[in-house]
């Protein structure tokens, strides 16, 4: 399955500078380990997409974690390869 999801700047980069190899998502999407994930670059203060893509693996869905909100996944990423010229 193929999810398309916004994603803020600072989350955005934090994952383009290795910072961040996880999606912390609320799980309304029943993801699973082997999805994969478009993120897409959403600029709030434009209310605009900015092009810039993220594309990654789920490699683990984590759904029963202490301290993690009930309806909450925390998801660790692989093969994460970035468009940041707009589109994959």
């Amino acid at each position: 399955m193929v999810h398309s999801l916004k994603c803020w700047p600072s989350f955005f980069w934090a994952m383009v500078d290795g910072h961040k190899p996880f999606e912390f998502r609320k799980n309304d999407r029943d993801f699973r380990d082997g999805d994969e994930l478009v993120l897409c670059e959403y600029e709030p203060s434009a209310n605009a997409m900015s092009g810039r893509q993220i594309w990654a693996t789920v490699d683990r869905v984590f759904r029963e974690v202490p301290g993690l909100p009930s309806g909450y996944c925390l998801m660790s990423l692989k093969d994460i390869k970035v468009h940041l010229s707009g589109g994959a």
